[in-house]
């Protein structure tokens, strides 16, 4: 049943600011350059800086990485799990290369098990450190992507090995509420196109704790063919929330409604029909009732909008893509959708960035959807960075997670210098990390993006990755409960 303006209408007097701070996570500072709203009395100017309190956020300045590789603040240190091209998996072949959407799950007597998206497209000919292409875990076998599986031990023993194989550009993805991680391929490429087999654009599931049940992989294509992003479910409803990296158009963020009767559990998925339940994208609108074209129009945080779901004509996108089955007056768009993670009772969603393809110009937003309410709730926004080529201002925010310690974590794939950096509860913004490894030049030097940020399951162990060549890094050090002042 959809939910009316006039519901939402009614709602928003009756509440207000209820439905506007949703979630552990408040309204979300700004970074350095960022768009603020109403920082004044929080004490403190938009720009990361604080105004008399002598508690700040974080964990102090970055100390420069003599290795060149990873600034954090003093008292952390970093290891590296995994190397494209350096360290080998139980096969002997070296890492696949491309690093991105990551998740970590718990195994037995202290181990701990992530699984490792590699972001790589077309075919294998394209790339130097592909995915292995393991038996019985192949879905087309030209394609160079898929997932790794990397153990690590109390005893500081790794071991790493092929989760699934044959896929294409596996960006972000999200890990299951029954231990499982749906990994996500962003492209749109059919059988025939850049020389692959078939046709991708799917979710699939891969299990870390069983190589068994990851063998003969099939597509889950109910929940449709685009260019994914990443996934969330819903452990109450059962829902499933995906996010598509397009432009022209501009993407759509989806639900996915599992049919009648339908039980989630390990390997279920890949049962359903391909047409199973309903997929739909979003259709915003303001307190007043107008239609929301673009979620780039929201121009402070705060903004709260109401949203119904719109049912896809042809999920699977047999002659026309998904978003480009919608009349711009159907659906609400947003560029870059990218990074998810479900925390608080809802779904946190970055839109990265947002240029003269979109309405208004942004370098970064946070939404926080409540499914209860039915509501998107702007939480985070960076104003358009004039100068990434200097330290202090983030831009481009990509993968994130909900810290242990209070707020988010967020990876930053934008221009110039790369981070990974907090955001309290209180809305500030704070530096964990800093990619010092330059793979451009001394004239002109360039940093990879972060991404797969990721708590261990017992928070004391921050892993991220360095895209390129393919780095994974475990930062450990004196975490602390963020200050909760508003």
């Amino acid at each position: 049943m959809p939910f009316t303006r006039r519901e939402f209408t009614r709602t928003s007097a009756l509440t207000g600011a209820g439905i506007a701070l949703t979630g552990t996570v408040a309204a979300l500072a700004t970074a350095p350059g960022a768009l603020a709203a109403e920082d004044s009395k929080h004490g403190h100017d938009g720009h990361g800086h604080d105004h008399g309190h002598s508690h700040e956020p974080g964990y102090g300045p970055l100390i420069a990485d003599p290795e060149g590789l990873l600034a954090l603040p003093a008292g952390f240190s970093y290891k590296v799990i995994t190397h494209s091209g350096v360290t080998k998996l139980e096969s002997g072949e070296y890492t696949p290369s491309n690093h991105d959407g990551t998740a970590t799950f718990e195994g037995p007597r202290g181990v701990t098990l992530l699984v490792n998206n590699h972001e790589l497209s077309g075919t294998r000919a394209g790339w130097e450190h592909p995915v292995p292409l393991a038996e019985g875990l192949v879905y087309d076998p030209v394609a160079a992507g898929g997932c790794t599986v990397v153990e690590t031990r109390r005893d500081g023993r790794t071991a790493e090995w092929v989760g699934i194989a044959g896929t294409s550009t596996n960006c972000a993805g999200g890990a299951s509420p029954w231990g499982t991680w749906l990994t996500c391929e962003e492209t749109e490429d059919k059988a025939g196109k850049n020389g692959l087999l078939k046709d991708h654009g799917y979710v699939f599931e891969v299990d870390p704790y069983d190589k068994r049940a990851n063998r003969d992989p099939r597509p889950i294509k109910a929940l449709g063919r685009y260019a994914h992003e990443a996934v969330v479910i819903d452990p109450k409803r059962g829902h499933a929330y995906l996010t598509e990296d397009a432009a022209g158009p501009n993407g759509l963020l989806y639900r996915w409604v599992p049919p009648h009767g339908f039980r989630h559990g390990r390997g279920k998925l890949r049962t359903l029909a391909d047409d199973a339940g309903v997929l739909q994208a979003t259709k915003c609108f303001d307190s007043s009732g107008k239609f929301v074209d673009d979620l780039s129009r929201a121009t402070k945080i705060g903004t709260v909008y109401g949203v119904d779901w719109v049912d896809v004509p042809d999920r699977d996108a047999k002659t026309v893509s998904v978003r480009k089955q919608f009349a711009d007056s159907e659906v609400t768009r947003a560029r870059k959708l990218e990074g998810m993670w479900w925390g608080d009772g809802g779904a946190y969603i970055v839109s990265s960035f947002a240029r003269a393809e979109s309405p208004v110009q942004h370098d970064g937003q946070v939404w926080f959807y409540d499914p209860k309410r039915r509501t998107l709730t702007l939480k985070v926004l960076l104003g358009v960075n004039a100068d990434p080529s200097k330290d202090g201002a983030f831009d481009g925010p990509d993968n994130i997670t909900v810290s242990p310690y209070g707020g988010l974590v967020i990876s930053e794939d934008g221009n110039g210098i790369q981070h990974l950096f907090g955001a309290t509860d209180s809305g500030r913004t704070y530096p964990i990390a800093r990619n010092e490894l330059n793979i451009g030049s001394e004239q002109e030097p360039e940093y990879s993006e972060f991404t797969g940020v990721t708590f261990s399951p017992d928070g004391k162990t921050l892993y991220a990755n360095i895209q390129t060549p393919g780095i994974m890094l475990a930062i450990t050090g004196p975490w602390k409960r963020q200050p909760n002042r508003h």
